[in-house]
């Protein structure tokens, strides 16, 4: 056993799992859970997902040796702030957000002192969400890259770490700044483009006709992740503002050296560019 007492913030998809993963571990004894959602968390105490049901965040925290938030991204700090006064001597502090800079430096700020915060982000996820959805296999070969901050001692660093281990994770660092630029080029943007995507040909007038009725399974496996929460996506857009905006300029001059060999008849152009984008795919481990 590595912690006898752990707190999940938001037991959901990502949170809910990381509690069976480590239940299932054997390397954590109590969990307590906080939802703002009753119906969710009710579910996630009759799952066994969770050992007791905490009324609020602050009184949620009492006891425990690690705390793990996970909830959108904008809530972070605000819960951190709520539940700092309560934190016990000696607390680490955990999250799952997909952006990094914004909250490990606030975070920071906000533990008292005896308490450390570890940022962290588990490459992992469905398009489904809540409770019910949580599976203990759902880190198991993924990546879970943590980003150390200011209060992040060596001790802190490696209980975190152990614990995404016995979650199945394979654990990387880096600094906050560069993981928020890589994953608005690997993650945000994919959103935002699959999002775009489906929002535009659900709304194409094409003699009337609902053009969505006739997708096949080449749209539907590339739009999946449009079907994720509206609100996280929402948060990581404007959380992640300055390194999506970059993203989204280089896909839009990509599509627009697309869309000009299209137009003009391209062919060569056409095939070295789909031909470079066959290799970076096929490349991908």
């Amino acid at each position: 056993m590595i912690i006898k007492r752990l707190t999940v913030i938001g037991v959901g998809l990502i949170g809910g799992s990381f509690a069976l993963a480590l239940r299932r571990a054997g390397i954590v004894g109590h969990i307590t859970g906080v939802d703002t959602d009753t119906d969710n968390i009710a579910r996630a105490h009759s799952l066994g997902i969770i050992d007791e049901i905490a009324a609020d965040a602050a009184s949620g925290v009492s006891g425990a040796d690690v705390v793990f938030i996970s909830v959108p991204v904008c809530a972070i700090a605000a819960i951190v702030r709520d539940i700092s006064p309560a934190l016990p001597v000696g607390c680490i502090v955990t999250d799952g957000g997909s952006v990094k800079a914004a909250i490990v430096s606030e975070c920071d700020t906000l533990m008292p002192s005896g308490c450390r915060f570890v940022g962290g982000h588990p490459i992992a996820g469905t398009e489904h969400s809540g409770a019910a959805a949580a599976f203990p296999e759902l880190f198991t070969g993924k990546r879970c890259v943590l980003t150390p901050g200011l209060t992040s001692d060596p001790v802190a660093i490696e209980t975190v770490s152990r614990l995404w281990t016995a979650a199945g994770a394979d654990v990387c660092s880096m600094e906050a700044g560069h993981h928020d630029r890589i994953f608005a080029e690997i993650s945000h943007l994919p959103h935002a483009i699959a999002y775009t995507l489906v929002r535009a040909v659900g709304t194409a007038d094409v003699e009337g006709e609902n053009v969505l009725s006739y997708t096949a399974g080449g749209f539907r496996d590339f739009t999946r992740i449009a079907s994720s929460d509206p609100v996280m996506w929402r948060d990581i857009a404007l959380m992640n503002r300055e390194a999506l905006l970059a993203s989204v300029d280089g896909f839009s001059a990509s599509l627009a050296e697309l869309r000009r060999m299209i137009d003009n008849s391209d062919q060569a152009g056409l095939t070295e560019f789909f031909t470079t984008a066959k290799k970076f795919r096929d490349g991908i481990v």
